[in-house]
């Protein structure tokens, strides 16, 4: 599986500077609205230092990184579940995403900003206004379709009614799953602020306060796009200059993972050492379908490694001889970071 995140935001807020760096694209990036206009898909390895150390084991085996697909679309405008600016036209592209990312502008500078200021509670209240004026066009329609109203779809409308999304009320269901609605996914936000505020922790904390209990993320785009165009040791050397450690993409899908509950296995042989995201919670015959449908039917066990105790050995002799290596059955729940190989029988 692959974890597909739609990023969202005004036009202007650095949603296609921050696109270009995390998937070092170049897509248009201009200082006016809607530079974006078809939505701009991309596909990011997951940064994971243990697939080097992994590929060093089996003498330079292939790197093959879990994968993250980023959506860009056009910018939300006020009005647009009305038809304003390009309208409805983006809904589709990010309906099938897996979350959705809220881009929010908390930077000065000369960008145009379409509403002539920085403010970055109005811009949430009009980015979350305008998915749930979307999601109650489809939740009506679906009502005038079904008799006797379905209570689920009853209760839906009201809470969308009272301008809140379904995700911050906590509303799930299954027969809701079939509508694709936009506020019904988890939402992570990311603030867009200037290089100097990346440390600004009363900044932090009053940006978290607006969009708490969800998750919340501070980078610069601009410094993201500086990152991408330099080699590992240099990117970490101008993060430390501002305080960071690690990368907004790395941050970003981190949270990305812990939103929706997921995890990584890794598999590693002469060939190619590779790294797979399954739901935390997956037994391993369900982490075995992610590779391929055979693997879970036929699934007779899982040898198992964990990443720390294998690097610490040195070799998979070395960690089968220290008692290491186990072999596990249907029942087994995955652990991150555990190092498999499946038996499988067709």
């Amino acid at each position: 599986m692959s974890l597909s995140i739609g990023i969202v935001g005004l036009p202007n807020v650095g949603k296609s500077t921050l696109f270009n760096a995390l998937t070092k694209n170049n897509v248009l990036a201009a200082n006016y609205p809607f530079a974006t206009i078809e939505p701009n898909v991309g596909i990011v390895g997951v940064p994971d230092d243990r697939l080097k150390k992994l590929s060093d084991l089996y003498n330079g085996a292939k790197i093959v990184p879990a994968s993250v697909t980023f959506v860009d679309i056009a910018g939300i405008v006020r009005g647009a579940s009305e038809g304003q600016g390009l309208g409805n036209k983006f809904l589709a592209n990010i309906r099938e995403s897996d979350a959705i990312v809220q881009v929010v502008r908390a930077f000065s500078g000369d960008v145009v900003h379409v509403d002539d200021k920085v403010h970055p509670a109005s811009d949430i209240e009009t980015i979350n206004t305008e998915l749930i004026l979307a999601d109650l066009q489809t939740i009506q329609a679906r009502i005038a379709k079904t008799k006797p109203a379905n209570p689920v779809y009853l209760k839906a409308q009201e809470i969308l009614d009272s301008g809140k999304t379904l995700s911050a009320a906590g509303y799930d269901h299954e027969d809701l799953k079939e509508l694709n609605l936009l506020t019904s996914k988890p939402f992570l936000y990311v603030f867009n602020v200037d290089e100097g505020d990346l440390q600004n922790e009363t900044l932090k904390t009053e940006l978290q306060a607006l969009v708490s209990p969800a998750d919340a993320i501070l980078l610069c785009a601009k410094l993201e796009a500086e990152l991408s165009e330099l080699d590992d040791a240099e990117a970490l050397e101008l993060l430390n200059e501002y305080g960071q450690n690690e990368s907004g993409l790395s941050k970003l899908i981190k949270a990305g993972y812990s939103l929706l509950g997921l995890q990584t296995y890794l598999t590693a042989g002469p060939k190619e050492v590779r790294a797979w995201t399954i739901h935390q919670g997956d037994t391993a015959p369900q982490a075995a379908g992610v590779i391929h449908g055979d693997f879970e039917k036929g699934f007779i066990k899982a040898q198992v490694i964990n990443y720390d105790d294998l690097i610490a050995a040195g070799s998979e002799a070395a960690a089968k001889a220290a008692g290491k290596l186990r072999l596990e059955g249907k029942d087994y729940v995955m652990q991150e970071g555990d190092v498999v190989e499946f038996r499988f029988n067709v």
